[in-house]
């Protein structure tokens, strides 16, 4: 895979996306609260639904911070 693949597999991959810990992610992941989707026995994500899920979360801090 090159650094411009899409698909982030496992919670390694996802972790290094987004800069956090495997843990962090593993945590958020089984809150529910990740988009991410499973490939057979593997969880994944695309780059392009985490970058989404991260400016909602923009957009949710923004609108706390207003009210």
């Amino acid at each position: 895979m090159t650094e411009d693949t899409e698909l982030l597999v496992g919670h390694k991959a996802i972790a290094r996306f987004l800069n956090v810990t495997p843990r962090f992610v593993s945590w958020h992941d089984e809150k529910g609260e990740l988009p991410t989707f499973m490939v057979g026995a593997r969880v994944c994500a695309t780059k392009a639904a985490i970058r989404q899920w991260l400016a909602d979360k923009q957009r949710e801090g923004k609108q706390k911070k207003a009210s």
